[in-house]
């Protein structure tokens, strides 16, 4: 059953259940904001999409078209359908947090996609012990010849999007990332909203 489009409001999560053979369509509504992306088994909250799992399973850190994210049981949980951006998102970066931001040089509170987790997981009545590393999709992190990392704006275009589908019924999560202190979300560090459908 296809959903409506639902938005994914900036600096804030959402999350929604999805049925095991549905897909659902991730939208860069304007093009420069990266989405963390979680899911879970739902029926056990205690597994879910891994990085470190899928990168092994992949045995690279970037998921190329028509090949499965894994769970931290090494069961595929999530496979990428259709990319219409340069296939550009990290796998490799935490979700930010309070203290990242208190890094940064933030002495009050500020919006970050760990907080959002839980706030998009609560709507559903749902919660999650521990923050799992999220799929960052249309985040450009490159990785250096000399193995540093930068953080650069997406190279995705507005309405761009990914098709998921899913391979177990599950709870996909997503937050807008909110940093706007490093140019991830674009050089005017910007944060803005996404769209999810559930086809």
């Amino acid at each position: 059953m296809t959903t409506p489009l639902t938005t994914i409001e900036a600096r804030r999560g959402k999350a929604a259940f999805v049925d095991r053979g549905q897909h659902v369509k991730l939208i860069n509504t304007h093009g420069q904001q990266v989405v963390d992306t979680w899911a879970f088994n739902r029926h056990d909250m205690t597994e879910f999409m891994s990085m470190e799992h899928s990168r092994t399973a992949l045995g690279r850190i970037m998921a190329p078209t028509g090949s499965s994210m894994v769970t931290n049981h090494r069961r595929p949980i999530l496979t990428l359908i259709e990319d219409t951006t340069p296939g550009i998102h990290d796998t490799l970066l935490a979700a930010c947090d309070r203290y990242r931001y208190e890094l940064l040089g933030c002495t009050e509170y500020h919006d970050n996609c760990t907080d959002n987790l839980a706030q998009g997981l609560a709507e559903l009545g749902l919660t999650s012990a521990d923050t799992p590393s999220p799929w960052n999709l249309f985040m450009n992190i490159p990785v250096e010849a000399d193995g540093s990392l930068s953080f650069q704006p997406p190279l995705s275009k507005p309405s761009d999007y990914v098709l998921l589908r899913a391979e177990m019924d599950c709870v996909i999560a997503f937050s807008t990332c909110p940093q706007d202190m490093v140019p991830i979300n674009g050089v005017d560090c910007i944060p803005t909203e996404a769209h999810f459908q559930v086809l």
